[in-house]
């Protein structure tokens, strides 16, 4: 099953909108950063090249990313990281086992199908009942991109000169759609590099350009 991830720029001609279809999503982000003492979404004058135009930055589908999740918890938690040819049970033990370190994980900690980052820095997924019920626990675009360092070199990644992003989705991928996975290397840990590169891609533009990442 696929997951696409989008971009909403942060800028005032989309945020200030009546129209803003995130309007009630920033909201309950706003609350929730407000309640753990951190500053509100960041909203951004207009900047040229910049619309409040949505779109697309990456797809995988979700055995993937929980590939990249697994070699992030093992690596965290001073485990060896060996490919595997599917996750089994072990996954889920590693959750289990590791739960405290888990929901201290921006990367791991975060629904697979909704939700989103927001160029805030701060330590920890933030969560509570009005997240839950939305999109779960909000992350961290710096944290985020922290975590996909750290995991980087254990999955044959130079994180200071990785290789070109996959192109993103040309368009919404359905649930049950297969992601466009065109392209994947013949290595070990080629799911894991191709959601590495697709999040990396998000995050370095979410920084970059002001922007919210959403999971679709």
């Amino acid at each position: 099953m696929a997951c696409d991830l989008w971009l909403v720029p942060l800028v005032d001609v989309l945020c200030h909108s009546p129209d803003n279809p995130f309007a009630e999503e920033i909201a309950v982000y706003d609350k929730a950063l407000g309640e753990a003492g951190l500053p509100p979404v960041p909203v951004y004058a207009y900047m040229p090249g910049l619309s409040g135009d949505v779109a697309p930055v990456a797809g995988f589908d979700y055995d993937a990313l929980h590939f990249l999740r697994r070699a992030y918890l093992l690596q965290v938690c001073g485990l060896p990281v060996t490919p595997v040819g599917e996750l089994g049970s072990d996954y889920e033990q590693l959750l289990e086992m590791f739960d405290a370190t888990a929901q201290q994980s921006h990367l791991v900690w975060h629904f697979d199908h909704a939700g989103a980052y927001v160029p805030v820095d701060f330590a920890a997924p933030l969560s509570n009942d009005q997240l839950l019920e939305g999109g779960g626990p909000l992350g961290s675009t710096q944290g985020l991109l922290r975590e996909l360092e750290f995991v980087a070199p254990v999955i044959g990644i130079d994180p200071r000169n990785p290789p070109a992003p996959p192109l993103p989705p040309a368009g919404p991928t359905t649930l049950e759609e297969p992601a466009r996975t065109g392209g994947l290397d013949d290595g070990p840990f080629a799911r894991e590099r191709h959601v590495w590169l697709g999040l990396h891609a998000a995050t370095t533009k979410s920084l970059g350009q002001g922007s919210m990442i959403v999971f679709s």
